[in-house]
């Protein structure tokens, strides 16, 4: 019986990552390149520096430190004034029976920010989040959440994961648990191919959380 979900954060709960999609855009756009917001799914759930040591390379930006810091401005900004829950979400928690975690790539003091910005605060105790930097390594590596299943004692067969990108559900999968990939966040745009996620090792893949009671019963009955 599943009685413990653990979920990541950008993505999966607020719908964030759109939102750094649009500071990345608007930045280099402002710097004369073209990028589409839609690129940035390549880099779903990955740590914001290694998604700027990539566009410097590729964009020939010299000034990391200042690339980092510009966008982190915008992105800021944008955080405050537009960021929503993924469609869904809310109800869910409101109405769910299990135990709920967060084991994200983002830094707590950010996800405890953004949980207080769309008022999830009761779903949420600061003891319930986990984050890269109270881990040795970032997904995909396993570390979060094996912190999240060794500090609260859970049961690996009792506990499943919800992720949106491929190095979380490979981060899933690697820590030995199930993993149910969501595509309800802004970031999954139509065109974009969810076998990605299975490929990953997601064992199922719903488009909303209306999906996810009935997949969670069909997984635990091997369906």
């Amino acid at each position: 019986m599943i009685k413990n979900i653990i979920f990541d954060f950008d993505g999966v709960l607020v719908d964030s990552e759109i939102l750094v999609a649009k500071a990345f855009s608007s930045y280099l756009n402002e710097l004369g390149y073209s990028y589409e917001e839609k690129k940035f799914a390549d880099f779903a759930g990955k740590k914001t520096v290694q998604v700027i040591s990539h566009l410097a390379k590729n964009y020939q930006i010299k000034d990391e430190k200042k690339f980092y810091n510009d966008v982190m401005k915008i992105s800021e900004n944008i955080y405050k004034k537009k960021l929503t829950t993924v469609n869904g979400a809310y109800d869910f928690l409101k109405n769910s029976k299990f135990k709920h975690f967060i084991g994200s790539n983002s830094t707590k003091n950010r996800i405890i920010d953004g949980i207080q910005t769309v008022n999830f605060n009761s779903f949420f105790r600061e003891n319930q989040i986990y984050a890269f930097d109270m881990v040795n390594k970032p997904k995909p590596f396993p570390d979060v959440y094996l912190k999240v299943i060794n500090d609260n004692n859970l049961i690996i067969d009792e506990t499943i994961v919800i992720e949106d990108s491929i190095v979380g559900v490979k981060a899933g999968v690697a820590a030995g648990l199930m993993v149910i990939g969501i595509t309800a966040g802004g970031h999954w745009y139509p065109d974009r191919d969810v076998n990605e996620l299975y490929t990953a090792g997601a064992s199922k893949v719903i488009s909303n959380y209306s999906e996810l009671n009935q997949t969670i019963e069909s997984l635990k009955n091997g369906s």
